[in-house]
């Protein structure tokens, strides 16, 4: 399983300073006060690769990339990477070589958040095996109880049941449709008809044709008669109650050289002005 998975970078500090430490005092821990901090004995790139299930803090130089140590993480944790007590900025880790000899050293960061992010990639590789683990053992629980047999035995059927009434398909109506194509609605269920609708009392009257003016007939007229034409049907005139009609033609008989032509007047139809 490990030599087929592929390698990930889980963090990435380009910038670690390497201490050689004296061994430990005591079991209280390590302290990095006691260590030459002004004066790291390397200075490189620092990588956390996984590959699998195991986690390698490889630490290498900036510009070849040659691998200077590499600190195999087993557990966190543990006695491969351990917190200083009176910084947060430095750690001691575990190295080991190809033939299998191990020595501790001393790393540091001038940022804290360097610091920080080792300890993040470190916890959620560990926490993914974790949950890598749990769920392998739920599926070896479920395939070492008993299986259930939910297959049909000869001769077994089963019923749907699936809310429908029988003859619903053929009490469903389609929607009438006009010659327009136009799907109008069907009606209401019931028998339920509509109010007559309610004679208004609003009376449209026609409009009151005004007084217009009427010329007498004239000869025109009469040889229109006597050609068989029929002559135009005048307009109906509102009579005047109370008073004579007017003479239209009274102003006309006041007009100057009248007199002359009064003799002529009664021979013809036309009337002088």
């Amino acid at each position: 399983m490990a030599d087929t998975a592929y390698e990930r970078v889980l963090c990435v500090k380009n910038d670690v300073q390497v201490y050689r430490i004296p061994p430990r005092p005591s079991n209280r821990g390590y302290r990095a006060d006691e260590w030459k901090l002004e004066s790291p004995d390397w200075t490189g790139r620092l990588r956390v690769v996984s590959k699998g299930k195991e986690l390698i803090i490889k630490l290498e130089d900036k510009n070849s990339g040659e691998l200077f140590a590499q600190c195999p993480v087993d557990a966190y944790p543990g006695i491969a990477v351990e917190s200083v007590m009176d910084s947060s900025r430095y750690f001691v880790i575990r190295i080991k070589d190809e033939s299998g000899r191990s020595a501790f050293i001393g790393i540091g960061f001038h940022d804290r958040a360097d610091s920080f992010d080792l300890n993040v990639s470190i916890q959620d590789h560990f926490k993914w095996l974790k949950q890598e683990a749990d769920e392998e053992k739920i599926a070896h629980t479920l395939d070492a109880g008993p299986k259930l047999d939910l297959g049909f035995k000869e001769g077994q059927t089963i019923k749907l049941n699936l809310g429908t009434k029988k003859g619903d398909n053929a009490k469903a109506r389609k929607p009438a449709t006009s010659a327009s194509g136009i799907g109008l609605l069907p009606p209401p269920p019931g028998g339920s008809k509509l109010p007559p609708p309610v004679a208004s009392s609003f009376t449209v009257k026609p409009p009151v044709q005004p007084n217009t003016f009427q010329p007498p007939p004239t000869q025109t007229q009469g040889l229109l008669l006597d050609l068989g034409l029929s002559e135009p049907t005048p307009s109906p005139q509102r009579p005047v109650t109370g008073q004579n009609p007017p003479d239209l033609w009274g102003d006309f008989a006041s007009a100057p050289g009248s007199q002359s032509s009064s003799s002529n007047s009664s021979s013809s139809d036309w009337v002088q002005f």
